[in-house]
């Protein structure tokens, strides 16, 4: 079911708009450095992994610059479309991440990378960071107080999303709530 969700257009409008939505809050708060006005500087990407189809506008990394000459700096609002530098969609990173860990006999490393047409690297480098990073990021700290005790930290992003899903309906509620949640770790 969580692969099907990867050709699904709809979920990554979705995320569109959550980012759009993001950008705009972090825009009205103003520069972190000096408070002045934030400007719209948003950019492309090319990411990897997500349906064929999708609209280049779907494409484009939310961001912002400082409108002050002698700070101009960027600002990176959270996404639920990519997570930092990968070049992957953050929807193919948690699901085939996950896939891995509900069942590592039927979706093997070797398996996944063929299906999703991923490097196996980048299987290994995601289970790594899932495993050996995320649970010590300040994102994961400040979110773990709001998530289940039984959520174990050994077992994410899988866990996470078994969390969510006994208080949602769907797969597709599941991976918008869970991307939201891991957007704020990759903030820069």
């Amino acid at each position: 079911m969580l692969a099907q969700l990867l050709q699904d257009i709809s979920l990554f409008r979705v995320l569109h708009q959550i980012d759009k939505d993001l950008a705009s809050a972090c825009r009205q708060a103003g520069c972190p450095f000096c408070n002045s006005p934030l400007h719209n500087a948003p950019y492309t990407r090319k990411p990897r992994g997500g349906p064929d189809c999708i609209p280049e506008e779907y494409c484009v990394r939310q961001s912002l610059c400082c409108s002050k000459e002698e700070c101009r700096r960027r600002v990176l609002p959270p996404s639920c479309l990519f997570f930092g530098r990968k070049v992957y969609w953050g929807a193919v990173i948690l699901i085939v991440t996950t896939l891995w860990q509900q069942n590592p006999r039927n979706y093997s490393i070797n398996m996944l990378a063929r299906k999703f047409k991923i490097s196996r690297n980048s299987v290994v480098g995601w289970i790594d960071y899932f495993r050996d990073v995320f649970p010590k990021s300040s994102g994961w700290h400040r979110l773990r107080g709001l998530i289940s005790a039984e959520v174990s930290n050994n077992q994410l992003p899988r866990m996470l999303v078994d969390s969510f899903l006994k208080s949602h309906t769907s797969y597709f509620q599941v991976l918008v709530k869970c991307l939201e949640c891991l957007a704020f770790d990759h903030v820069t």
